[in-house]
């Protein structure tokens, strides 16, 4: 991380020509990109480094095409190619989701406030003009992992819903009966005029608000495709959870943008829409079982209600025009399994983080904003003792090491008390989600003791779900 670091500092001094006041690692997202801001004297940039050259090349040559095309995405200000980084514009911290969360939280009584109406109705407007990019120039041949949404991108996504989620939610079907119907879909979805950039990850937290407007980020997977796909990526956004008539209206309102410009395209579109709008989300819902119930991160598991709730809309609303009977029955299956119903009950999430403070600090991936970050530096640490160096705060050596101390056993008190009165309260008001997190030095002892003391002591003590990660013990397994 040290040597990533220093190239970028270098990269921006030899750019910049000035000196840098501090440089700040940023919460990883779920790639492995790794994302830093530099302050200087006159504002503060964005490094980024990704070990992925194909990526990276994709990604700079699409955004040179989008600047010069004028679509709001950020500036390329550096790129050391052969360092795999490069230095963007600053756009800040504000993504859509985080202003519908925002938003709604302000006005509890509003579905969906008027702010909200017209940030998404901007996006759809600025989706257009990226999506016609492609008819002007733009590089197909820098696309990565696939230069088009082609049949085998679709049977892609059609195998991880059946695998990750079908499978692991014990959702029966048959097999050859399934397949059957994938084929047909697929063929219905490859009828679609595909000859447009199709962004792949169109969703609220790809979209940045700067200066009030709307900015477009991370369209690296980016390929060769149906309009279609991006329209249903952003209205069937899981937790964004946008009201079914809300919904409608930002479909109309886009279909009337493409008729102004395109009407040829704007005739067929609905023909095809929900055939793209159930890929989409079956490709949600295999995120959704890989991440959730393979990789036991509970927090994807959140996400399920609203793919049941999507999922029950469309059986009731749509007519596909084809024939697949079978998928039709599994989708009637997901919707009424008990086994699935269990997720639509609320329950308190509380994800309990270790982390280092030589490190980046968690991000609170529900979009609420964090909860407590407890610093145990205070407390005797067991790292500064060559018996406890290559252990952790698993270790039963270092858990009675820490168990003896009555700084410790007062400072766990004093953790429990706050605690007790939050999740008391998050219960009581039906609230989702409590992140909790405690740094230490290293992240290796001290904090990793605490974060595993306190989802002991949660989970004997209340009906929550809990979700625990030791940053550093991560990064190093990785």
């Amino acid at each position: 991380m040290q040597t990533i670091i220093k190239n970028i500092e270098n990269l921006f001094i030899k750019t910049f020509q000035c000196s840098i006041l501090s440089t700040k690692i940023l919460p990883a997202s779920g790639s492995n990109r790794r994302y830093f801001r530099i302050s200087y004297q006159g504002g503060s940039i964005i490094g980024v480094f990704n070990d992925d050259r194909k990526e990276n090349e994709a990604f700079l040559s699409f955004t040179k095409h989008f600047l010069r095309q004028g679509i709001a995405v950020p500036k390329i200000l550096a790129e050391d190619i052969a360092n795999n980084i490069y230095l963007l514009s600053d756009l800040g911290d504000e993504t859509l989701f985080v202003c519908l969360t925002t938003e709604r939280a302000k006005y509890p009584n509003e579905s969906f406030p008027e702010k909200l109406k017209y940030y998404y109705q901007a996006a759809l407007k600025g989706l257009l003009e990226i999506q016609f990019c492609g008819k002007n120039g733009l590089d197909f041949s820098k696309c990565y992992p696939r230069s088009a949404f082609d049949a085998q991108s679709i049977r892609w996504d059609l195998n991880y819903f059946k695998y990750y989620f079908l499978k692991l939610a014990k959702i029966p079907f048959d097999e050859q009966l399934l397949e059957d119907d994938f084929d047909t879909l697929s063929s219905f979805l490859l009828e679609a005029d595909s000859q447009y950039f199709l962004y792949r990850d169109f969703q609220s937290r790809n979209l940045m608000i700067f200066n009030n407007e709307i900015y477009f980020i991370d369209y690296q997977g980016g390929r060769m495709g149906a309009l279609q796909y991006d329209v249903a990526s952003l209205l069937y956004d899981g937790k964004a959870n946008i009201p079914d008539d809300i919904r409608e209206e930002l479909l109309s309102y886009y279909i009337q943008q493409l008729r102004t410009t395109h009407p040829q395209q704007a005739e067929h579109f609905r023909k095809y829409y929900y055939a793209f709008v159930f890929i989409r989300i079956m490709q949600a819902m295999g995120s959704y079982g890989f991440r959730g119930f393979y990789e036991g991160k509970k927090h994807f598991l959140r996400s399920i209600p609203y793919a049941l709730k999507n999922l029950s809309w469309l059986l009731e609303h749509v007519k596909l025009g084809i024939d697949i009977p079978h998928l039709w029955m599994v989708f009637h299956r997901i919707i009424q399994s008990p086994f699935l119903q269990q997720f639509c009950v609320p329950k308190l999430l509380v994800q309990i983080n270790s982390f280092s403070y030589k490190d980046v600090q968690p991000t609170d991936r529900s979009g609420n904003g964090g909860g407590f970050v407890f610093d145990c530096r205070c407390l005797p640490n067991p790292g500064r003792y060559e018996q406890y160096k290559c252990l952790n705060g698993c270790d039963k050596q270092v858990v009675d090491f820490l168990d003896n101390s009555l700084e410790v056993a007062l400072y766990f008190d004093h953790v429990k008390s706050i605690v007790d009165m939050a999740v008391k309260n998050y219960i009581h008001r039906q609230f989702s989600n409590l992140m909790i997190s405690f740094g230490c030095t290293g992240g290796q002892h001290r904090s990793v003791y605490f974060a595993n003391k306190l989802s002991q002591y949660l989970q004997n003590t209340y009906d929550i779900d809990i979700e625990i990660s030791h940053l550093m013990q991560e990064k190093w397994i990785k």
